[in-house]
């Protein structure tokens, strides 16, 4: 199996049209009518069935388009490691990191990686658990620093802490005027995260245990630890992680509305890829979180 008929399979597959990924790929349609033959041979199976004027994967083809993709990943990841050792680099670390532990772990962390190794690049990309775990997962991270997450063997996950998230409101909101209990929450609107992500899904179901409405989301957005503020302005109810109220910034801004029923208690935790490459700059970040990663957190 040659790997230039797997790249031309994946832009046909992504295109579901032979005339397109001739254009995207600079070839000629018969050339990659040749190429597709050449795989359905290898494979002993048709991979493309037609469908009105596009083409779509059989079953078979899936497959392959799963294991095609992992393969490139592993190719790409034995380049890195190549060139690592060839040029005797310390390496880069492409990072993603919750909003919370960007701002509590991430300082002290890089300021002693970058006191042991000094030519070490860092590319950080800051979001939702399950952005992470996506980007992670396909290749696009080295490492995550996020909320820990269901099992996936794909990923080896080494938990640091434990934090807490908890509903939160202006300070002078008018939840704080009587007692409230769960469901009174309900009366509020509120801004979340989508429902995808790890801490909105336990929110959700802390109502929805109960037989109570979920909450009324008003604003949805990709990384609501980084909108204290418009929490502030607002009569909008959320759900962040308890250090966000620690920092002086917002204590005069934001309270906690108190409630054990919607107190979530998660491990946060550094992901990696369970069989991916680790450049000597990302194992050495990983160790120092497993083995003490409570050191670098901090709520100045």
């Amino acid at each position: 199996m040659d790997l230039r008929d797997l790249t031309y399979f994946e832009a046909i597959a992504r295109t579901g049209h032979l005339g397109q990924a001739a254009q995207l790929l600079h070839k000629s349609q018969p050339a990659l009518s040749k190429s597709i033959r050449r795989l359905e041979h290898a494979m002993g199976a048709q991979l493309f069935m037609r469908e009105g004027r596009r083409i779509k994967l059989t079953e078979v083809g899936d497959l392959l388009l799963q294991r095609s993709r992992q393969l490139q990943l592993n190719i790409a990841e034995t380049e890195r490691e190549v060139r690592d050792f060839a040029n005797g680099q310390m390496g880069t670390i492409r990072l993603g990191c919750s909003a919370s532990m960007a701002e509590h772990l991430l300082p002290q962390l890089a300021s002693f990686l970058l006191e042991r190794a000094p030519e070490l690049r860092l590319k950080l990309s800051i979001g939702q658990d399950d952005m992470l775990r996506q980007a992670l997962t396909s290749g696009r991270l080295d490492a995550a620093i996020c909320p820990l997450g269901a099992e996936d063997p794909q990923v080896s996950t080494f938990p640091i802490l434990q934090d807490e998230a908890v509903v939160v409101a202006s300070a002078d909101h008018p939840v704080f005027a009587l007692p409230v209990d769960i469901a009174a929450l309900h009366r509020y609107r509120w801004v979340l995260p989508a429902q995808t992500v790890a801490s909105r899904q336990w929110l959700d179901e802390a109502f929805r245990s109960r037989q109570l409405p979920l909450p009324a989301v008003q604003i949805e957005a990709n990384a609501v630890s980084m909108l204290p503020r418009l929490i502030a302005k607002t009569r909008l109810l959320s759900f962040l992680a308890r250090e966000t109220l620690a920092s002086g910034r917002w204590q005069s801004l934001l309270r906690e509305v108190p409630m054990a029923q919607t107190t979530m208690t998660r491990t946060v935790a550094v992901t990696v890829r369970s069989h991916g490459y680790l450049a000597p700059a990302v194992g050495l970040m990983v160790e120092l979180l497993k083995s003490d990663g409570q050191r670098f957190f901090s709520h100045d």
